[in-house]
């Protein structure tokens, strides 16, 4: 249970392997969400897949759409992680209908007359078997930005095997140090943020 000045984070894995299969993005979500909690953030983890989220681009689809389940989740959460695979250079599409989703964000307000993901921190973390890191997570923040989201400095964490091979994050025998240390530093930085935030959230 958390208290009322704890941290929160969700991470939204878009994995498109459904549970319980082994999933890179999974993978590599679960270790930023150790590290946070090593900062003192409470967190919770949904694949995306294995929920019914609808097509649109409004919070709440109808019958059978579970997005606002997961949106609840999302507006309790101080630290939104979208983790992605790269596939054919490009976030996966289930990352696409997140990011469809949350713009249903831009026709709501809160309070304070501001868009409900106003004061949250967003973060990434992406996995490939070659290269595209850095145009994906671009594409990621970039759309997280528009929709209210702030972008902590060393805002992601990621890992690319080299191209024309086959292996996976998850098959690695050990996390690499540097990504074991981005990983560390995103949290940090993120974590960080967010109680910036909460203490001095940004003005009506």
């Amino acid at each position: 249970m958390t208290t009322a000045n704890e941290l929160r984070a969700l991470a939204l894995v878009c994995t498109l392997t459904p549970s319980p299969g082994d999933s890179s993005s999974d993978l590599l979500a679960r270790h930023v969400m150790d590290q946070l909690a090593a900062n003192g953030v409470k967190g919770e983890t949904v694949r995306v897949v294995d929920r019914e989220v609808k097509p649109g681009v409004t919070v709440d689809m109808g019958r059978g759409d579970e997005w606002p389940v997961i949106r609840s989740q999302l507006l309790e959460a101080d630290i939104l992680l979208l983790a992605t695979p790269i596939w054919l250079g490009h976030p996966s599409s289930v990352a696409q209908r997140v990011l469809e989703r949350l713009d249903g964000e831009l026709s709501e307000t809160d309070d304070n007359g501001q868009s409900p993901m106003y004061n949250k921190v967003a973060t990434v973390a992406v996995v490939g078997n070659e290269d595209g890191a850095h145009k994906v997570s671009a594409d990621l923040f970039q759309a997280l930005d528009d929709i209210g989201f702030t972008i902590p400095a060393g805002g992601v964490t990621y890992w690319v095997g080299e191209a024309m091979q086959g292996t996976d994050f998850k098959d690695l025998d050990e996390v690499p140090d540097t990504v074991a240390q981005t990983t560390k530093q995103l949290a940090g930085n993120a974590a960080h943020l967010a109680r910036l935030l909460r203490e001095s959230p940004y003005p009506a």
